[in-house]
């Protein structure tokens, strides 16, 4: 089976699932069960999560990415131009450590909620940041700002508190708006 057949894509997603299917060997599972398994999973909600597709563009829910981390895997397993919506309830993150990987990766930065350490953090790039009022103004603006090929991307980076309930309430808010695009 080659990579490109694996369900799950992006460098993270790819090593967990090497990780499964050589454990399902230890426990001698079949391996027409293991091969059927990574060609038909599919990323747990809010997590890395297709949307849509609109004109070529990607739109994909990581509400999940609550930490500088968790972005930094959904920035580094894209290899299309992102649009990033980021920002919420900001504690204080050091955004520097994703400072190289976002000006390689990310054309438009679009930020939510209190978002004053990510403006700070990339200020000075040439990467355009604009800021708005709500989820639904955050989608309809990444869907102007790109073009086939692209993909927008929610991975906030922040807690969802200052706007949302909590991170399912913000992936939702976000695939509401992308599908009535």
């Amino acid at each position: 089976m080659t990579l490109e057949a694996l369900a799950l894509q992006g460098r993270p997603k790819i090593y967990s699932t090497l990780a499964a299917s050589v454990t399902s060997r230890i426990l001698e599972l079949r391996k027409e069960l293991i091969k059927e398994s990574l060609g038909s999973s599919q990323s747990p909600e809010h997590q890395m999560e297709f949307v849509a597709n609109i004109h070529g563009i990607e739109f994909i829910n990581d509400s999940r990415a609550c930490t500088i981390n968790a972005t930094w895997y959904a920035l580094e397993s894209l290899n299309r131009p992102v649009i990033w919506i980021a920002g919420g309830a900001d504690r204080g993150n050091d955004y520097s450590m994703i400072r190289e990987l976002v000006k390689r990766k990310v054309k438009a930065i679009i930020l939510l909620g209190d978002s004053q350490n990510i403006l700070e953090t990339f200020s000075d790039t040439e990467i355009p940041i604009i800021r708005v009022k709500d989820m639904g103004e955050a989608v309809e603006t990444g869907y102007y700002l790109g073009k086939t090929g692209d993909s927008v991307l929610l991975s906030p980076a922040c807690a969802s508190f200052e706007m949302f309930e909590n991170f399912e309430a913000r992936g939702i808010a976000f695939k509401l708006a992308a599908k009535s695009l």
